[in-house]
């Protein structure tokens, strides 16, 4: 079998992805990446399967997806992801979502962990990423995905329970229903209105089925346009938030801009 360097899927907007604005949701957006992620990782031959064997497994560390227009319902994308080497630990992964012409309304860039399946430590992913394609010069998003830094001022959005229907595979939160647990603690209203979106999140413990999250969010002042986001207007609001433990531990921290 011929290796795919970069893989490709053409598929539509269905129903489930959109709000009722009638265009695709920042989490379904998460969704489409990571069945992406999987399928690509799995003909690479360092899926699932492959990974179990020797006991190791993909975590999802970081993510930053820019939207730069939201697809709208029963619009035919095209869906690409492809490796981009590693930085320290982490694993990267490019993404872009096109429309019919061809023109980006997506991009994300993830940086991936490798675990030990019992001890739940990281490894060195460098040794997992030899032999697959780097694709040097291919950036969807420059840079890294950024660490965030712990913010002061937030507010107690809600609290959310993990059930079985956030729960994976890897017997964690899945990383994209992190997203609508995100969605879920802001102003409708400004996510339906939105023209385009960034968001930045940092995965920093497990959160198990049974945990309880505590949500909380601040907004923050203004701040110069970041790499990749030309041609967006200026963002309307940006905000801060933070799922903690009841113990003040944080369990993820993200970034979301919207105009």
């Amino acid at each position: 079998m011929n290796r795919i360097n970069i893989w490709q899927e053409t598929l539509p907007v269905r129903f489930g992805n959109i709000d009722s604005s009638d265009r695709m949701t920042l989490a379904a957006v998460f969704d489409f990446f990571q069945e992406a992620a999987i399928s690509h990782a799995e003909h690479l031959g360092v899926g699932r399967e492959a990974m179990a064997r020797t006991g190791q497994v993909w975590v999802l560390s970081r993510m930053s997806v820019l939207i730069l227009r939201r697809p709208r319902w029963t619009e035919t994308l095209t869906l690409r992801s492809w490796p981009r080497g590693t930085e320290k630990l982490l694993a990267l992964r490019d993404y872009d979502l096109r429309d019919a012409e061809g023109i980006p309304l997506v991009l994300g860039r993830s940086g991936w962990l490798v675990l030990d399946r019992e001890k739940r430590r990281p490894l060195r992913s460098q040794a997992f990423m030899e032999g697959l394609p780097r694709n040097e010069g291919l950036d969807a998003l420059p840079g890294i995905p950024p660490g965030l830094e712990a913010r002061n001022g937030l507010s107690l959005m809600g609290e959310r329970r993990a059930v079985y229907s956030d729960i994976d595979y890897n017997g964690h939160v899945n990383n994209a229903r992190y997203v609508q647990w995100i969605q879920d603690s802001l102003d409708p209203g400004r996510l339906i209105q939105a023209s385009g979106m960034r968001l930045d999140i940092n995965y920093l413990r497990e959160v198990r089925g049974g945990d309880s999250i505590r949500l909380w969010a601040a907004p923050l002042p203004p701040e110069p346009a970041k790499a990749g986001e030309s041609g967006l207007e200026p963002w309307h609001s940006l905000t801060a938030l933070e799922g903690r433990y009841a113990d003040g531990r944080p369990a993820f921290r993200a970034e979301l801009r919207t105009c």
